[in-house]
């Protein structure tokens, strides 16, 4: 960007302080605007970032270490998880020594435990070397974070299970928390490798992915975060599902629980740190360029993102919807679709609406205005933010109204539309005639605008 000095060319045609963005910086500027919401959230909360061995060897791993660089000039607290199975495998091969594995543990003896301390040394050094990076012209440039790793984890040897001595293959018996909150309230990067210490100065492998978990719930994270070869939870299409709740993710977990393998024990790991208390899970594909901000910084994410909750609610409006009614509807209004309503006029029938809520953000409305007989109700100011449409949000809007209109006992509803009939049509209502509304909204009816009358039978 040039500095506030530099002169600039107008057009022609143009007078001072009119630009003309073309169509890249528009969208970049939109994207901001959306992003801003998150930003402001993420602000101060914790996220435990968990990455596989190979994200390591990959040659985008710089681009995630600049993204996660990001992420904490933004205020973002951050614990980093690294595994290390694919160097110490690499290793192992090079110094011929057999390494064996039992129900998807490691036996790790003095050798392996030799090969592994190595190997978690050397990614420690990197990754805090990569850290380290502020060269001009880099997304680095400028930045300064401190990285600490140190003796976080307290571990315990697994011992024997079903035979089988693990014997430097450990448990995590405790995580000093407090010490690492100190750290990230300071600034700073956590970083913990898959290695932990006893009491007796004993050094035990344990599973990263367990570290990241327990690391999680032991902080209170906000947000624990997979990144990996898999590309999130699939449904049995092998679609990706964008969204799961914990209840939906143990009825995959229990249907196939039988198998035992690397995936419904990963799964396991997530659905325990969900009903923990940790609020997001995400499972993220190494392999998408700039994964990690896509999924945190965009409405749909690219991976899986796992609650304990529905990430969208139906509830009855407040006052402090008005605004994000507002916006939603401003389009719609411009348009034609919707009959304008002024804020006054919204604030004093807010009663009357309903809205879905999406993390903190109005996505979709509609109201439901009772005749004075009580028999009838008419459905108004139906409307979804258009990137999350042909997505069966209104469906589920107006079941939502539908289900409370057969609370209050009523005989009908009716809309008022100029160019939404078909969708009411296949919804069950019928065209009528004006005289068939109740009274007084035959009174307040606009014969410019022509709309036309749908009634439906409760």
């Amino acid at each position: 960007m040039a500095d506030s000095n530099t002169n600039t060319n107008l057009p022609n045609n143009s007078l001072p302080g009119t630009s003309f963005p073309n169509k890249e910086e528009v969208d970049f500027v939109q994207w901001f605007r959306n992003a801003a919401p998150y930003i402001n959230a993420f602000r101060k909360q914790t996220f435990v970032i968990y990455f596989s061995g190979d994200v390591l060897a990959d040659n985008e791993f710089p681009s995630l270490i600049h993204d996660i660089t990001l992420l904490n000039s933004l205020g973002v607290k951050i614990v980093l998880v690294h595994g290390a199975r694919s160097q110490i495998e690499q290793r192992l091969n090079e110094a011929k020594i057999q390494s064996e594995f039992f129900q998807g543990l490691r036996v790790t003896d003095s050798k392996v435990m030799h090969i592994i301390k190595e190997v978690s040394g050397s990614i420690r050094i990197n990754i805090e070397a990569l850290f380290s990076t502020s060269l001009k012209y880099t997304p680095m440039a400028g930045s300064h974070l401190n990285i600490i790793s140190g003796n976080y984890v307290t571990a315990k040897p697994k011992g024997i299970i079903n035979g089988i001595d693990y014997l430097h293959t450990g448990d995590i018996r405790k995580i000093d928390s407090a010490s690492i909150k100190h750290s990230l309230d300071a600034g700073d990067v956590i970083l913990l490798s898959p290695i932990g210490f006893s009491p007796t100065g004993e050094i035990f492998n344990i599973n990263g992915e367990d570290l990241a978990t327990l690391s999680s719930i032991e902080l209170k994270a906000d947000k624990l975060i997979f990144i990996d070869d898999a590309q999130g939870i699939l449904d049995n299409n092998n679609q990706l599902l964008n969204e799961v709740t914990t209840q939906e993710l143990n009825t995959i977990i229990n249907t196939n629980k039988t198998e035992q393998n690397d995936i419904v024990r990963h799964y396991q790991r997530i659905s325990h740190a969900s009903e923990m208390g940790v609020k997001r899970v995400h499972i993220i594909d190494r392999n998408i360029e700039g994964s990690l901000l896509l999924e945190l910084f965009t409405q749909n994410g690219i991976g899986t993102l796992v609650s304990t909750d529905q990430l969208e609610d139906i509830r009855s409006a407040n006052i402090d919807d008005v605004n994000g009614i507002i916006e939603l509807i401003k389009p719609l209004e411009e348009s034609g679709l919707l009959v304008k309503r002024s804020r006054e006029r919204l604030e004093t029938e807010i009663h009357n609406f309903y809205v879905i809520e999406r993390e903190n953000r109005i996505i979709g409305c509609a109201a439901l205005y009772i005749s004075d007989d009580q028999k009838q109700a008419e459905i108004a100011c139906l409307a979804i933010a258009e990137e999350y449409q042909s997505q069966g949000r209104g469906e589920k809007l107006f079941a939502h109204i539908y289900k409370g209109a057969q609370q209050h006992e009523l005989k009908q509803l009716f809309i008022l539309t100029t160019q939404a009939t078909h969708w009411f049509i296949e919804h069950g209502f019928i065209k009528k005639t004006l005289e068939e509304l109740p009274s007084e909204k035959q009174a307040l009816y606009n014969y410019q605008r022509n709309s036309a009358v749908y009634i439906k039978e409760l």
